[in-house]
């Protein structure tokens, strides 16, 4: 005699239907980075880093520095969308205090290599 079938078909051995769960990929992250110029002022940087960002004055400070000493520095690693965010109101107050401050949202590298 034929075994009776639920609504779901044959369910195999255990009587359990399994659905294979699919593996989510985390989204990619894009680094905010500062670039030094002649005109921005030091203090002006460090003000948009702890605002913007929500850096301590001694993180932003070293952040700074780098930008200073190396021509550009991170200021964070973010989702695409906040990271252009980011850039689009610190540019608009940057423009508003008259300060030619610029920066980019690019893609940060991934940890296994895929970028």
């Amino acid at each position: 005699m034929p075994k009776p079938l639920n609504d779901l078909g044959d369910l195999g051995e255990t009587g359990l239907a399994v659905a294979e769960r699919k593996k989510t990929k985390r989204p990619r992250r894009w680094k905010v980075l500062l670039y030094n110029d002649d005109y921005t002022s030091m203090d002006f940087v460090v003000y948009v880093l702890v605002k913007h960002f929500r850096k301590s004055p001694a993180e932003a400070t070293h952040v700074m520095l780098q930008v200073h000493h190396k021509g550009v520095g991170l200021a964070g690693v973010y989702t695409k969308d906040v990271a252009e965010t980011k850039v689009a109101e610190v540019t608009a107050e940057a423009r508003e205090h008259e300060m030619p401050l610029r920066l980019e949202a690019r893609p940060a590298e991934d940890e296994e290599g895929e970028s």
